[in-house]
C-alpha cells in the first residue's frame, strides 16, 4: 500500500521515503528505455531532457523534497542517457551531471539542477503560506504547526507530515530573499527580522534596549 499512488502523489509515505519516491524514478527508467535504439542527435537528446524527462518529477518536487538517493539516481540515468542513449548502456560519462547543470556561457548545458530546482518548488509552498494567510490551506498549516508564531519562527513540530517537513526544510531558502514591509513598523521586530535592502547584512544590528 506504501508504494500505490493517487492523482500522481504517494497515499502514504512510510519510514523508506527512498522506497516510497522510487515509482519517480522508475517512470524515468521507462521513458529512456521507450527510446532506445533510435538514433537521437546531441540536438535530440537536449531537448527529451529537458522537455521530457526533467519534466516527470515536477509535480512532486513542488510538493516534497525527494530523498538523496532518488535525487542521485535520476542524475545517473540522465547522465548515461546523455553520453550514451541508443543501444549504449557501457556508455563513458566524460563529465558530471552537476557540471552539466551549469548555464552554457560556463561550460554546462543548461539542464536544471534537480535539487537545487526541488527546493526552490517547495520554498513556493512557503511563499503562499506567507502570501496568502487567509486561504484554507494557509490556515490548516498555521492551527497545525505554528498558531502562536509567524511561519519563520515556526518549528518542525511532533510527528510533521512529509509536506510539511519539506516546506520547514525549504524555508531557509524562502528567508534569503524575503523582507518586511515597514509600513507604520508595528508588526517588525527591527532587531530580529531581515528587513534592510541588500545582499550582505539584512538586519539591523546594535544594542538592544
Amino acid at each position: 500500500m506504501g508504494n500505490d499512488t493517487y492523482l500522481g502523489l504517494p497515499s502514504a509515505i512510510g519510514q523508506s521515503k527512498k522506497a516510497t519516491f522510487s515509482y519517480v524514478k522508475d517512470r524515468i527508467w521507462k521513458k529512456i528505455n521507450s527510446w532506445r535504439g533510435r538514433p537521437l542527435s546531441r540536438a535530440g537528446k537536449e531537448v527529451m531532457i529537458k522537455s521530457m524527462l526533467q519534466s516527470i518529477p515536477y509535480y512532486i518536487m513542488s510538493l516534497f523534497i525527494l530523498p538523496d538517493g532518488i535525487v542521485s539516481d535520476v542524475k545517473k540515468m540522465l547522465n548515461s542517457f546523455w553520453w550514451g542513449g541508443g543501444t549504449n548502456h557501457n556508455c563513458i560519462r566524460w563529465m558530471a551531471w552537476d557540471k552539466l547543470t551549469g548555464a552554457k556561457k560556463e561550460g554546462g548545458l543548461g539542464f536544471r539542477g534537480l535539487k537545487a530546482f526541488n527546493l526552490a518548488m517547495v520554498a513556493k509552498r512557503g511563499w503562499l503560506l506567507l502570501s496568502k494567510p487567509q486561504s484554507l490551506v494557509s490556515r490548516i498549516f498555521k492551527s497545525r504547526y505554528f498558531p502562536n508564531s509567524t511561519f519563520f519562527e515556526a518549528n518542525l513540530s511532533n510527528n510533521p507530515s512529509f509536506v510539511w517537513r519539506s516546506v520547514w526544510q525549504a524555508r531557509s531558502l524562502l528567508s534569503l530573499g524575503c523582507r518586511w514591509s515597514i509600513r507604520d513598523g508595528r508588526n517588525v521586530p527591527l532587531m530580529g527580522s531581515p528587513w534592510l535592502r541588500g545582499n550582505k547584512e539584512v538586519m539591523l544590528n546594535g544594542p538592544q534596549r
